[in-house]
């Protein structure tokens, strides 16, 4: 085995190590804690060798493949933002065949990017992109209690005390799930405003009601709106937003 690969290097050596999963997610692989699990199913080697050992540390001059394929780190760091249409899955590949989001973006990025986050593949809406895996791993983290807002068309009229029943939390299934803010805004109309958010949560929390949905569309993360984007177009985040994002998760 590499000495590289045993943790074990002393000196120098040690300053130029870094964790496997987080050169997977700098080489914009995937997410640190998606890169985990590619790590643990086996598609990456080091050196030629198969490593699965999550505290497996790497240094420069070793050769690090995934499937096969030798990945680099990536020396221009991208931030994008993505008006994902319903019908797309939120995910590096799909094994159903279904679309994937990232591939919208690949007539515009040479770089591998990956999604942080998730939106379920009939909801629509913003979905922010990177290379940069410390960027995914603050905006990620539980702890960064960052908005995101929707805007929600349902199948039935909503009741007026849908919002304030919906902020006191509701339990389904033994989960408890508590937006931030519900706003009525037409008979069939809602925003909804959530930090955690969990898997459709929105949509459990609807139907906990008796109210189906007929649109789930994401409108804001932190300090970014989606404004004028249209459905299935990106752009790259301004410095501003970047800035303003990362703030947001300290």
């Amino acid at each position: 085995m590499p000495a590289s690969t045993t943790g074990r290097t002393s000196g120098n050596s040690e300053k130029n190590e870094i964790r496997l999963q987080a050169f997977l997610a700098h080489c914009g692989v995937a997410s640190r804690r998606a890169s985990e699990q590619i790590i643990l199913d086996g598609r990456v080697c080091v050196n030629g060798a198969v490593v699965t050992e999550l505290g497996t540390k790497v240094r420069d001059g070793d050769t690090v493949t995934v499937d096969g394929k030798t990945v680099h780190l990536e020396s221009r760091k991208c931030y994008v933002i993505l008006n994902k249409p319903a019908g797309f899955v939120c995910s590096a590949s799909d094994e159903k065949g279904r679309q994937v989001a990232a591939d919208l973006l690949k007539d515009s990025y040479k770089e591998r990017l990956y999604n942080v986050g998730r939106l379920d593949m009939y909801s629509k809406g913003m979905i922010l992109f990177t290379n940069d895996g410390d960027f995914a791993a603050k905006l990620s983290h539980p702890s960064s209690q960052i908005e995101k807002e929707y805007i929600v068309e349902t199948s039935q009229d909503i009741p007026d005390d849908l919002p304030a029943k919906l902020e006191h939390g509701v339990r389904i299934e033994g989960v408890f799930y508590k937006p931030l803010r519900v706003e009525k805004l037409k008979s069939r109309k809602v925003r909804i405003v959530l930090i955690e958010g969990k898997n459709r949560e929105i949509r459990r929390l609807l139907e906990s009601q008796n109210i189906g949905t007929r649109s789930l569309v994401r409108v804001r993360i932190g300090n970014v709106n989606l404004d004028d984007l249209k459905t299935g177009e990106h752009r790259d985040l301004t410095s501003k937003e970047v800035k303003g994002l990362l703030d947001l998760c300290n």
